[in-house]
């Protein structure tokens, strides 16, 4: 039962789309109609408001943070393997990444996960959620390109999990890791072409 109970919190707090939300208050309209229909904060910024785009990616990843820490406080993780890697906190972390992926609300059409699994990275261990930052915004200074950053993150994150001996996470974050980069299966055959677009461009 706290398995599924801390899913449950997961997905419940993953699936609140707040980058439509924010558009809509911000006047923008819907942002499923521009750019590339995300939800997340990389389409946001295509609107032109930095500071939209910046609250989506603050709110999306505290939607990855929160239930993790809450599944900590609430529930009594297991302490051995392999109970330990399905217990309440990593389902959570999975719960808040499909919530933003497939939002019930949205007919299970949402974002691409980087953000909200930023806060998930911080929220299982601040060692993994710092690995996931810094390679993120190392890889956005180099590159520019917030996809390849994304995808980068999550594959480094479950790497950390692993470096780290945290093995009870290294299920999860591998799981959501091939769920990112499947997402992403457009950006790459873009990336590969050289098409994929900079941040601050258009689609």
């Amino acid at each position: 039962m706290e398995q599924v109970l801390g899913f449950l919190l997961g997905y419940a707090c993953g699936s609140i789309p707040f980058g439509l939300l924010l558009a809509k208050a911000g006047g923008m309209g819907d942002i499923r109609t521009i750019g590339s229909g995300n939800i997340g904060a990389t389409n946001v910024l295509r609107t032109g408001s930095k500071k939209l785009a910046a609250a989506t990616l603050v709110l999306d990843l505290a939607k990855g943070l929160v239930p993790v820490l809450l599944a900590k406080a609430l529930f009594d993780a297991p302490a051995t393997m392999p109970e330990a890697a399905y217990g309440p906190v990593p389902l959570a972390a999975l719960g808040a990444v499909l919530g933003h992926c497939f939002p019930v609300w949205l007919k299970f059409k949402g974002g691409k996960g980087v953000a909200t699994n930023a806060g998930v990275a911080f929220g299982l261990a601040w060692p993994i959620g710092l690995t996931y930052a810094v390679i993120w915004i190392a890889i956005v200074y180099l590159s520019r390109i917030s996809s390849l950053a994304g995808m980068s993150a999550v594959i480094a994150a479950s790497i950390a999990a692993a470096a780290l001996g945290l093995e009870a996470y290294v299920p999860v974050t591998a799981a959501i890791a091939v769920l990112v980069l499947w997402l992403h299966r457009a950006n790459i055959g873009r990336l590969l072409r050289g098409e994929e677009p900079k941040v601050g461009q258009g689609k």
